[in-house]
Order: structure tokens, then C-alpha cells, then sequence
């Protein structure tokens, strides 16, 4: 018994020093990430490949030029970038054709691709001008949320839509979200059914977001999906509400909309790089009391995809260090 009772206080103590070396860790790292939110390019430039001449680029701060900017992260996409642009841009020119007062841009942000993703995307800027179709090159790999926080800080809209390079989510479904956007800006901020044909309302000043969702596919997700893959996602689903709280039931749709007000105040703090940042995005919303709508979207897989199971640790890493990072005001947030 004598000996049972020494196994378990090793065990325990062996337990409480890996915890205590694990806290130090995250609390190091989340000190270490403090400013992540600040190495903004002051003096950023896209470059016009049909002139070669440089064009200043804009900030989130900076008065909107256009109405809507769909930001597109692209990491070794140059199979499935082509096909999803030529979707997306023939949705956007169609519209612009109908409706004189919709103007728009695609920012493709490549995130240090090791393949021809960039030379994919200049052949479009070439294709369509660089008025309505901009790259920005990250040269080296930062994660996906590091490529949509670029993207949305020099984007000119009065919208925001971040969206996958797959077109997993039809281009369509923009307009699902975008009216949802209106409707709200009409009930919550009390302006009326003429706001938007008051040419003194500017949607761009009200904060909102929407964000796509996959819940309604989750019953069947669930039903073809192997039990430990269901058993991780769980898991997972169950930390992010322990970190983020409630409320929106799929945070890692890669489909969301912002309007230019909380894109300023959200993409000006966030400092997760990587897979989380979507989480980190709905901590922020409910700290600035930004209202968040979600909206069932059209959802396909599409072969390709770079998230698999060892993406589960680094998650719930990044999780850890947001919560420690927030929880203890390490990280700052600024208004």
C-alpha cells in the first residue's frame, strides 16, 4: 500500500511540474506576443504589373472607396485559386454591370506560397487592373489569420468579406450576409427603411459583423465523419466556448463579413496568426460590443484542404495563449 501511495504522489508531482512548466510557457508566449497587433506597414505599396508604377496603398483607418473588398488568404493555391476567382470576379462585374453604385476589389494576400500562386494572381491584376484586383505579398509564411489581418488593413470598403481560396463557400452567399448587415444597421441603430437610400448613411460607420455558417450541415458532417475526428471536434467546439463564451455555433466558417467600422476596431487588435484568430475575432466582437449575426451558407468540401489533425494542438495552444493573454491584460486592447 506503502508503495502505491509513493507511485501517486510521483505522478502528482510529476503532473503539477508539467502543468507549472506548461503555464510558464504560455504565459512567456503571450507576453512575447503582445505588440503582435502593431507591425502594421506604414508605408505599404501594390504594384501595378501592366505599368510597373507603385500604388499607395490604403489603410482601414482611411475613408472608404469602394463599396465592398473580399479579402483572399493564399497559401500554395495555384490550382485552386484560378477557378475561384474567375467565380468570384464574374459575380462582382455582373453585379457592378446592374448596379452602377456597386464597386468593389479582391485583395489576394499570398502568405509565402512555395508555388506559382503569386505569378496566378498578378496574371489577374493584369486581367482585371489593379483598381479592382490587388495582391499583397507576405514573403514568408505567417498563418492564414496574419494574411486576412493584412489584407483587411489595406482593403477600401465599406464591407469586408473574408473568404477561402478553395470556394468552398459559393461568392453568392455574400448577399445573404450583406443584407442581414443592412437589416440589422436598419432595427438596431434605429434608421429606418429609407437608410439606405439616404445619401447621408454610410453603412461603413455602423460596427457589425455576420458570419457564414456550416451548423445546419453539422447532423451529416457528424454521420460521415470517423468517430475520433467527431470525438476532436467536440472537444474542440467545447474549449472554444470555455475561451470565447457562446453564441455562434461554427466559428471557423472561412466566410465573414465586417463592416469597415469593426474591421478598424477588430483587425487593429487581433494577434492570433493562425488557425484561431476566427476565435479571437468573436472574443473582440463581444468585448467591443460589436452585434455578430450568424447565417447558415452553401458549404462543399473541396479536396486540398490544409487543416488535418495535428492542427488540433496548435489550436488549442493558440487558445490557451489568447486566453492568458486577454485574462491577465497582457494583451492590450485599443479602442
Amino acid at each position: 500500500m506503502g508503495f502505491l501511495w509513493t507511485v501517486a504522489e510521483v505522478l502528482v508531482a510529476l503532473i503539477l511540474i508539467i502543468a507549472s512548466f506548461l503555464l510558464t510557457a504560455i504565459v512567456a508566449e503571450a507576453y512575447r506576443r503582445r505588440h503582435n497587433n502593431s507591425h502594421v506597414d506604414a508605408h505599404a505599396i501594390f504594384e501595378d504589373p501592366n505599368s510597373l508604377k507603385q500604388v499607395p496603398c490604403p489603410h482601414i483607418n482611411d475613408p472608404a472607396e469602394k463599396y465592398i473588398s473580399l479579402v483572399i488568404p493564399a497559401f500554395n493555391e495555384e490550382y485552386r485559386l484560378p477557378g475561384a476567382l474567375d467565380e468570384t470576379i464574374n459575380y462582382l462585374k455582373h453585379r457592378a454591370a446592374k448596379d452602377k453604385s456597386f464597386t468593389y476589389e479582391v485583395v489576394i494576400v499570398d502568405d509565402g506560397s512555395g508555388d506559382a500562386t503569386k505569378q496566378v494572381a498578378f496574371d489577374f491584376v493584369k486581367k482585371y487592373t489593379v483598381d479592382n484586383v490587388r495582391v499583397i505579398l507576405l514573403g514568408r509564411n505567417h498563418g492564414k489569420g496574419e494574411a486576412i489581418r493584412k489584407g483587411m488593413l489595406h482593403s477600401r470598403g465599406e464591407l469586408l468579406l473574408m473568404l477561402d481560396a478553395d470556394g468552398a463557400t459559393k461568392v453568392t452567399d455574400l448577399e445573404k450576409l450583406e443584407n442581414q448587415i443592412h437589416a440589422v444597421a436598419r432595427k438596431e441603430f434605429c434608421l429606418g427603411e429609407s437608410a439606405a437610400s439616404d445619401s447621408s448613411f454610410r453603412i461603413s460607420d455602423i460596427p457589425l459583423a455576420a458570419f457564414g455558417s456550416r451548423a445546419h450541415l453539422e447532423e451529416k458532417a457528424l454521420a460521415t465523419r470517423k468517430w475520433y475526428r467527431n470525438f476532436l471536434m467536440k472537444g474542440f467546439h467545447l474549449v472554444v466556448l470555455l475561451t470565447a463564451g457562446s453564441g455562434i455555433r461554427d466559428t471557423q466558417c472561412g466566410f465573414k463579413m465586417f463592416t469597415r467600422a469593426a474591421a478598424r476596431k477588430l483587425f487593429t487588435n487581433i494577434r492570433l496568426k493562425r488557425w484561431c484568430f476566427d476565435v479571437e475575432l468573436i472574443f473582440l466582437c463581444k468585448w467591443f460590443g460589436i452585434p455578430m449575426i450568424e447565417i447558415s451558407v452553401n458549404w462543399s468540401e473541396i479536396p486540398g484542404s490544409k487543416v488535418n489533425l495535428l492542427s488540433i494542438p496548435n489550436m488549442l495552444w493558440e487558445l490557451a495563449l489568447m486566453s492568458v493573454g486577454y485574462r491577465t491584460r497582457i494583451w492590450k486592447i485599443s479602442s
